[in-house]
């Protein structure tokens, strides 16, 4: 039976899986290369009994990382084993699912890449490398986009003149693999919650309202800079600043992006660093206060997205600050108790799964996400087994 082979390219790591096909796909393994925006190139596989060391020699940046994977699994034997390569692509425009990567798919996507400036170049990359060291299995992408395609008309739309409305400028939204991993996983943890808000908080960092398990509102827009402050990028900021910057201040266009990329959000807020846990272990007030900030608009954030469910039944926490902070989740939380919303202290710390005080209308959790098997299911259906 032919593997599945995940990637999930971005510009300081490389996270791939690989599944056993079938049915029901079994992951053999996950990997994720890190340090590849100017740190120390490391990588980690689990299981890692099983398998040659992933090798770094030589590995300074994704191309190098993406080499290192095809020696990797030269080295294992397992080049000729894979059916098929299932890529997170973070833009996919109007697609609805996940796709075959031909030419006209490949046109569309790098005519996207203005929109996600940060994620669409290296999900490009990925493809074109795995082409040439794979090229008898199928090349697959799956869109972060495509969930949020049962957003509504009200939520889709952008406040701007018709002529100015067309595609690709709308509302998106993005995180979609996570989200829809979360929401397969609600039925069996939470059955009666029809009305969920889900906080993916990670170095990208975005929410997203559920009903009965469908996207209805989410905080991203048409690219992923836009809502919560994240670990370098700006989140929602007035137009009227970037005016001022871009006509009195002579910022350029590309330098203006870069500030609002990478220059923002935490670390642009901390002066220290984009990472929560180093911010979490600083005893610098600039710290606490970046922290207070990201915290700030999550809460409200969280409150917003209330409105466009009518209700709440469940709050979900999830990615790396999401499942991993739980001072952060406590602080959220707490800002929101006007909601009915508390938390178990001891269940938090545990980082869950349940973390709500019991008794509460509204339940609160903690699930991992994993949008690896995500990539997995879908190359699975595409392709079949």
């Amino acid at each position: 039976m032919a593997l599945i082979l995940t990637v999930n390219a971005g510009s300081s790591s490389l996270r791939f899986a690989l599944y056993q096909g079938g049915t029901r796909p079994t992951a053999l393994l996950r990997g994720r290369i890190e340090g590849l925006a100017g740190g120390v190139p490391r990588a980690h596989l689990t299981p890692e009994r099983d398998f040659t060391v992933l090798s770094m020699a030589g590995v300074k940046d994704l191309p190098g990382a993406i080499r290192a994977l095809c020696d990797w699994l030269t080295a294992n034997d397992l080049q000729h084993r894979i059916g098929a390569v299932a890529h997170r692509i973070v833009h996919g425009g109007d697609r609805s699912g996940p796709a075959v990567i031909d030419a006209g798919l490949l046109a569309e996507l790098d005519d996207l890449q203005p929109f996600a400036p940060l994620h669409q170049p290296d999900g490009l990359h990925a493809i074109h490398a795995l082409q040439k060291q794979l090229p008898h299995g199928s090349q697959i992408a799956c869109f972060d986009t495509s969930f949020h395609r049962t957003l509504p008309a009200v939520a889709r739309r952008l406040a701007l003149p018709d002529v100015l409305t067309e595609r690709p400028l709308r509302r998106h939204g993005f995180h979609g693999l996570s989200y829809e991993y979360i929401a397969r996983s609600l039925p069996a943890l939470i059955p009666d919650a029809e009305r969920v808000i889900v906080a993916h908080l990670g170095s990208g960092a975005s929410m997203c309202a559920l009903h009965h398990g469908r996207s209805v509102e989410t905080s991203m827009g048409m690219t992923p800079l836009d809502g919560l402050p994240m670990a370098t990028r700006s989140g929602a900021v007035d137009p009227g600043v970037l005016l001022w910057l871009l006509t009195t201040e002579g910022i350029d266009a590309e330098r203006l992006g870069n500030v609002l990329y990478r220059e923002s959000g935490l670390l642009g807020l901390s002066g220290i660093s984009g990472d929560m846990q180093t911010l979490l272990e600083s005893t610098d007030p600039a710290a606490q206060e970046a922290i207070d900030v990201f915290t700030y608009h999550c809460a409200r954030t969280l409150a917003s997205l209330v409105v466009a469910l009518g209700g709440l039944d469940a709050v979900v926490f999830t990615g790396g600050i999401g499942e991993r902070a739980a001072s952060v989740r406590s602080d959220i939380i707490r800002r929101c108790g006007w909601l009915g919303l508390s938390l178990d202290p001891t269940a938090n710390a545990d980082h869950g799964p349940c973390i709500s005080t019991a008794g509460q209308t509204a339940s609160i959790w903690v699930i991992p996400t994993d949008e690896e098997a995500v990539l997995a299911a879908h190359a699975i259906r595409l392709i079949g087994s």
